[in-house]
């Protein structure tokens, strides 16, 4: 007997409703990234005698550079989400095969755990750590 892969079990209006959240948001973050990358580009040729200003500039740029960072890999995790719902298994936990609910997807619409194992993982990685 072969091992079934769990399907989903949101139905297809709320399946189109978490595909357009991510997409919206995918957008948004790309728009943003753009819009720090012609700002970058623009003030480099921008002098700063004075040390301590440039200083504050090399700084906002590297905390801006993080969050970019950030979202660029946020990204990666929505367009994971997205080829989970072309492939049936959005919404189903990757440890028990259970399925993750529907609350928790509208907090977090990227996770790939249900709470309880989600709860279990980070009790494991507290004993791991102390």
């Amino acid at each position: 007997m072969v091992n079934e892969v769990p399907k989903t079990t949101l139905t297809s209006g709320k399946i189109e409703f978490f595909k357009y959240m991510l997409n919206q948001k995918i957008n948004e973050l790309l728009g943003e990234a753009g819009k720090t990358v012609s700002e970058m580009t623009s003030s480099v040729k921008e002098n700063y005698p004075d040390p301590n200003d440039r200083a504050s500039l090399e700084s906002d740029r590297n905390f801006e550079l993080r969050i970019r960072d950030r979202e660029r890999k946020l990204i990666i995790k929505m367009q994971e989400a997205l080829k989970r719902m072309d492939d049936g298994i959005f919404g189903i936990c990757d440890v028990c095969n259970g399925p993750i609910s529907e609350k928790r997807l509208m907090a977090r619409p990227v996770t790939t755990l249900c709470i309880d194992c989600k709860m279990k993982q980070e009790k494991m990685e507290k004993l791991k750590g102390e």
